[in-house]
């Protein structure tokens, strides 16, 4: 069995284990073999690194992961993460169902409108919140306007709580909607004919049938959490994340004992993951091509219904870009009148949003390109090592930015020969960013080279037709849109990625989340609302092309 995140289940929405399909029993050749195991041992680094400088490192490790510095921060984050994982679940399936299997009004342009928080960076959205209800913030004023003199401070566990749980709540929403639309809507007029309420009717029939969906996006939100540096950080909630960023460079013993807890956490939720798609494999959740889905009536609940919507896209999704454009329209305003002026200018602006979108379409061809030869060792020869090193590939997925930058941020430093030729480069930015999002382009790759029959390849080979012109003619047309598809996948996560961005990139390469981030943390309010509205524009087109549009036309 194996693990990828791009070859998802059409009802969880995320990574799921699949039987490794040979279509072509002969050996691999060596050359395509040799680069997969570099490919596998270049993806193991980091985080064998990092535990090689735990164990090798001052003071005792185990002393070092027992004590209350590293676990206080341990019991924050599996806390957040539960709190996240619960109410997202909530929250999603929730939304899912009142779109999927209800009459609510307008619930085919809510299909449309309740993923796109997904195009908000967490740390924007976080910092989108703390700032609108401050003092001479936008939400201050409204409150101050009918009468409220406090507003609520989003600091600490319910700050980061709610900036999550509004900016993830995608992640479980997306496959349970897939997975209700596809529910044959017999079994619960079956259930309604033997006398079942509407309630209990869900609780029997429609929750088991989605329990899959959910917990799998559950189980992606908990992943996603613990590995969240930016919004963490600006709430002043003391996670791994937090406690490895401040202690990097002070007390680099206890980091590297937090980044090994947090690199085990990570792998228990993956852990998880897979035990519960195991059990998973062996049901077969109820289809029909022929019985259409259910529309549930609501009735006097339809007013509830519209207001959950709203509120959630008011918060979510209205609420962080009217306040994006109250700070930049005012700086602006501000700046053409004679006030305070503005501490970037529009090459500030630019310089950054060009760096974004070459580094990251530079990442996904590199990614692209780097797990390509596994792809082919899984998809089309029988191979030990292309399984193996898929396995690697994925797993670290799983292993947050944050870690993976400070293992090539330490080792570029202390190697006198990396430090010499690779530190603050480009090279050691985007392999950082293959390791990070390599596996959202081996699933995709993975299919589209099985996808490849053997019957065309042999017709080609009949004729004459080399490797090199079998590539360009058979191959190429048949697996572009699938490689295309992955390194979109990995574009979209290049953009927002922060942490690696922070520590990796040379100095002299200002991108657009960390321009965005030192911003925020420097109170320039305007400047980071100007390049968070750039930033969050692109990001919602790829999200759009990349996961609505693809969403829909699944269905």
């Amino acid at each position: 069995m194996e693990f990828s995140p791009a070859n998802q289940d059409p009802d969880s929405g995320i990574a799921t284990p699949q039987r490794r399909t040979v279509f072509n029993h002969r050996q691999a050749p060596r050359p395509v073999t040799a680069a997969a195991l570099v490919v596998g041992i270049l993806f193991a680094f980091p985080a064998l690194y990092l535990v090689w400088r735990t164990i090798t490192g001052d003071g005792d490790p185990i002393d070092l992961l027992s004590s209350a510095r590293t676990l206080e921060p341990l019991r924050r984050s599996v806390v957040l993460a539960a709190l996240v994982s619960a109410s997202t679940a909530v929250l999603g399936t929730t939304l899912a169902w009142l779109t999927a299997r209800t009459d609510l009004p307008g619930r085919r342009l809510w299909r449309i409108l309740l993923p796109l928080p997904l195009a908000y960076p967490t740390f924007v959205g976080a910092a989108a919140f703390i700032r609108t209800l401050n003092p001479g913030g936008l939400a201050n004023d409204l409150f101050q306007a009918i009468g409220i003199d406090r507003t609520p401070e989003l600091r600490g566990l319910f700050g980061a709580w709610l900036a999550l749980t509004l900016f993830t709540y995608p992640y479980v929403y997306l496959p349970v909607a897939a997975r209700l639309r596809n529910l044959p809507g017999s079994l619960e007029e079956s259930a309604r004919i033997l006398g079942n309420s509407g309630f209990t009717t869900f609780r029997r029939v429609v929750l088991p049938q989605t329990t899959s969906a959910i917990s799998a996006g559950a189980l992606l939100v908990a992943l996603y959490t613990i590995s969240d540096f930016g919004a963490v950080q600006l709430m002043r909630y003391d996670t791994l994340t937090r406690a490895i960023w401040t202690t990097r460079l002070a007390d680099q013993p206890t980091s590297f004992a937090l980044s090994v807890i947090l690199l085990a956490l990570a792998a228990l939720v993956v852990a998880a993951e897979r035990i519960g798609n195991r059990r998973r494999s062996g049901q077969r959740p109820a289809r029909s091509t022929t019985s259409r889905p259910l529309t549930v009536p609501l009735g006097r609940w339809r007013v509830g219904g519209l207001a959950l919507v709203f509120i959630t896209l008011g918060l979510a999704l209205v609420a962080p870009a009217a306040a994006l454009a109250d700070w930049g329209i005012t700086g602006l305003i501000r700046d053409a009148t004679g006030g305070r002026p503005l501490v970037i200018n529009a090459s500030d602006v630019i310089g950054p949003a060009w760096n974004t979108v070459w580094i990251s379409v530079v990442a996904a061809g590199a990614a692209v390109l780097a797990v390509l030869p596994t792809a082919a060792l899984i998809g089309r020869y029988r191979s030990r090592v292309g399984p193996t090193t898929g396995n690697i590939i994925t797993s670290t997925f799983a292993m947050p930015g944050l870690l993976i930058a400070l293992a090539m941020f330490f080792w570029t430093l202390r190697s006198g020969w990396a430090a010499d030729h690779l530190r603050g480069t480009i090279f050691v930015l985007v392999f950082a960013y293959v390791v990070r999002f390599g596996a959202q382009a081996l699933g995709a790759a993975h299919v589209a080279v099985a996808a490849v029959p053997d019957r065309l390849h042999d017709s080609a080979r009949v004729l004459g037709a080399g490797p090199l012109r079998r590539l360009a003619t058979v191959d190429a047309p048949i697996i572009s849109p699938g490689l295309l598809a992955g390194g979109g996948l990995v574009l979209l996560s290049t953009m927002k990625e922060l942490p690696i961005t922070l520590l990796v990139a040379p100095f002299d390469f200002p991108t657009l989340t960390t321009k965005i981030f030192q911003s925020f943390e420097d109170a320039f309010v305007a400047e980071a609302g100007l390049l968070a509205m750039v930033l969050v524009a692109l990001s919602g087109l790829l999200t759009w092309f990349l996961v609505i549009r693809r969403a829909h036309q699944l269905d």
